[in-house]
């Protein structure tokens, strides 16, 4: 019998989209927020960008134009030495015959918060461990610096007025918070013993946390005391254009087991540091 794409094992790529990918950018803190992202084939991404140009000069007539010199850069993605994302689990054919629920259903929801949670792990406030993997969005190198706690709403219009003075979209721009130093902002009031809140939400808006207009997003993995405000449009996500899902019911045979494979690989990257803000006050 010849393997088709309803007997391989291999998962198409109309069922890898809808299992990992769309659940995915819904789950993953970072990737709601709205990056640009550039899919790849799995080699290094090089989007080129320029830096600066001079400024044009007021010419008068029959006068020769002044030339501009043009300072041009790369940012680099997925360099040849980053890791890639993978996870394995196993369970028995046994537990697959007998079990009241789908496991290939549960597996996947379990598969997706885990890569989810790990991405926005490294995403946020990961070192980049050499290059291998990614570097957070907390230790940009050439973000604007907000000397200050994210709990007051000064430290929030600072960080606003730096974005605006970097020339950032305020349409794009979002704020990623921890969850206490969010709810410590919610507390604020508006005096002394009044039980009325600053930050009261409006009734007939929807449920989206704002500051000042920017939609918040809330997520553990921001360190506690630091606030980021970013243009996520000027924010670069590299994906391989292959993540892989695969369901292995040979490797483990001898032990009457089935497995379930997941492989992607990301990485991030500022395409204009300064259109991220990061409040913190200094130790």
């Amino acid at each position: 019998m010849a393997t088709s794409t309803t007997t391989a094992p291999e998962m198409t790529a109309e069922q890898v989209q809808s299992v990992l990918l769309e659940p995915l950018e819904t789950a993953s803190v970072f990737l709601t927020a709205g990056p640009r992202i550039f899919d790849t084939n799995g080699s290094p991404v090089r989007v080129p960008m320029l830096n600066s140009i001079g400024a044009p000069s007021w010419t008068g007539e029959g006068q020769q134009i002044a030339e501009v010199d043009g300072d041009f850069g790369e940012v680099t993605l997925l360099p040849s030495g980053m890791k890639s994302l993978k996870s394995l689990t196993r369970f028995s054919n046994e537990l697959a015959r007998q079990s009241v629920v789908a496991l290939d259903s549960a597996l996947g929801d379990r598969m997706v918060r885990d890569v989810a949670a790990t991405l926005d792990s490294a995403f946020i406030a990961g070192d980049g461990d050499g290059g291998t993997t990614p570097l957070g969005i907390v230790n940009y190198e050439g973000a604007q610096k907000v000397n200050a706690a994210p709990t007051t709403l000064d430290a929030v219009l600072d960080a606003w007025g730096a974005l605006l003075t970097a020339g950032g979209n305020t349409t794009a721009a979002k704020w990623l918070m921890n969850p206490a130093d969010f709810v410590a902002l919610r507390k604020i009031k508006q005096g002394t013993g009044s039980n009325g809140y600053v930050l009261t939400p409006d009734p007939t808006a929807d449920g989206v946390f704002r500051l000042f207009g920017s939609q918040v997003l809330v997520s553990a993995h921001v360190p506690a005391g630091t606030g980021v405000l970013a243009d996520f449009s000027q924010v670069a996500v590299a994906r391989d254009l292959a993540p892989s899902v695969k369901v292995l019911d040979q490797t483990f045979g001898d032990y009457d087991q089935i497995a379930v494979r997941v492989t992607a690989r990301f990485d991030a990257a500022p395409l204009n540091p300064e259109a991220v803000v990061i409040v913190k006050a200094s130790a």
